[in-house]
């Protein structure tokens, strides 16, 4: 076929899945047996010269007097992204470190038999091993607009903490389908219960028949299904963000003043959220593909509305470096953001959430601790409404740090993870045996 005077080349619909699987269009070399394998990031240098090409040619939208980030991001801070990655970011150093501070995998899981999704399920994921043999097995789930970039400070607390009387973790921390290196669904379907199918299985694959999560964002609500999908697998967690929406009851206290002060800010926070910051979620759950044209061909477009939902949400702007913004999203860039998009659209076809706020997720009945920051939109959620979804035992409430709380305050949510699970009673951890990683020791070995 030629298109004004272009040659193009069209793929049949099989042809295209076949390469899918097999990597090709992924702009990344990878393999995904039926068992982990080690993995190191590989890009392909011709799709990186593009992006740069692409990054160059950007053309910015005409400015208006009005105060910073008053309708989306400063112009400013995308000139800053957009001169940084033309002159100074280079994408193969980035490449190399993180191969060299994350050992990776590859797998395939299956969930068919769990799931009204068919698909066979590739992944992408890290896997360190603490040296301590009563290391408790820990799945850590990112979010949108992360990935699993997030756990990176946190891995070493973890693993290796810093006395001896404190727990230490074999750290999994897999890329959900669509996010980084772990390739998008190619049907619909598969939304955030279909991804805690997929991790436990992938935990089985492990070994670790029985563990304990973290996770913030979409990994907070993924946790929410895990634990109440595998109550004998998921044997407690740590959530980040435990999503509980006011109730009319609540609202009504409010209106007449008997709110506490707990539930008054609560209230204030989470309406200010939707009504002022929930529309981006609002487009990716109703029509994300019209979003997604436009973002997966300007990487400038796509840095500036992952980076339009993260600046609100730490307390130290700062982190947000044109370094960073950029490599967290080219972990969405590379092969391309439509997937994380949807998972938007399937999570409000679950019941996860609406236009509106968000729903009661299926009661956890298994040890919760909730970690809150002051930066995120669930602060100060009063513990009583916490315990209406799920058996939520600890509240750890923090002066400092915000959403993206394992990037921004790695040494808090440790000490969070080190008082709640360093508690067999309250977290219910003595029901982890170790001997359940022999499959792993055999499958490297």
């Amino acid at each position: 076929m030629r298109i004004q005077g272009v040659s193009v080349l069209l793929l049949s619909p099989l042809a295209a899945v076949a390469r899918a699987a097999q990597g090709s269009d992924l702009n990344f070399k990878a393999t995904f047996g039926k068992t982990p394998a080690p993995f190191q990031i590989d890009v392909d240098e011709e799709f990186i010269a593009q992006t740069k090409l692409r990054v160059g040619l950007t053309r910015l939208p005409t400015p208006i007097d009005q105060p910073d980030h008053t309708e989306g991001p400063a112009l400013e801070d995308a000139t800053s992204v957009r001169d940084h990655w033309v002159n100074d970011y280079d994408w193969f150093q980035v490449q190399r470190a993180l191969n060299e501070q994350f050992e990776q995998y590859t797998t395939t899981v299956d969930i068919a038999r769990v799931s009204q999704y068919k698909e066979s399920v590739p992944l992408h994921f890290v896997h360190h091993v603490s040296p301590r043999q009563d290391a408790i097995p820990l799945l850590f789930v990112h979010g949108w607009p992360g990935s699993f970039l997030e756990v990176g400070p946190l891995i070493n607390y973890l693993t290796h903490p810093p006395r001896d009387d404190l727990p230490a973790f074999h750290v999994v921390a897999p890329s959900i389908p669509g996010f980084a290196f772990s390739p998008a669904p190619t049907r619909p379907g598969f939304g955030y219960i279909e991804a805690a199918h997929a991790f436990d299985q992938l935990m089985r694959q492990l070994g670790y028949r029985r563990y304990v999560m973290q996770g913030g964002d979409a990994g907070g609500i993924i946790m929410r299904y895990q634990a109440n999908l595998y109550p004998e697998s998921v044997v407690s967690g740590l959530n980040s963000f435990w999503t509980v929406s006011p109730s009319e009851e609540d609202r009504e206290r409010h209106e007449l003043g008997e709110t506490s002060e707990d539930e008054a800010s609560f209230i204030t926070l989470h309406d200010q959220f939707i009504g002022e910051h929930w529309g981006y979620g609002q487009i990716q759950q109703t029509r994300p593909l019209r979003l997604g044209f436009a973002i997966t061909d300007s990487p400038i477009g796509l840095a500036m509305w992952l980076y339009d939902a993260m600046w609100p949400a730490v307390e130290n702007v700062e982190i947000w470096t044109p370094q960073e913004i950029i490599t967290w999203t080219m972990m969405h860039w590379i092969q391309g953001p439509y997937g994380p998009l949807r998972i938007y659209k399937e999570g409000a076809a679950a019941g996860a959430f609406n236009a509106t706020g968000f729903h009661s997720l299926p009661y956890v009945k298994q040890p919760i601790g909730v970690s809150e920051f002051p930066k995120d939109i669930f602060y100060r959620i009063p513990l009583e409404w916490a315990q209406r979804t799920g058996n939520v035992k600890a509240r750890y409430l923090h002066d400092k740090g915000g959403h993206f709380a394992s990037w921004e305050s790695p040494e808090a949510l440790a000490e969070d993870i080190w008082a709640f699970f360093g508690d067999e009673e309250l977290s219910d951890v003595g029901r982890i045996r170790q001997g359940a990683r022999m499959v792993w020791w055999a499958v490297i070995d």
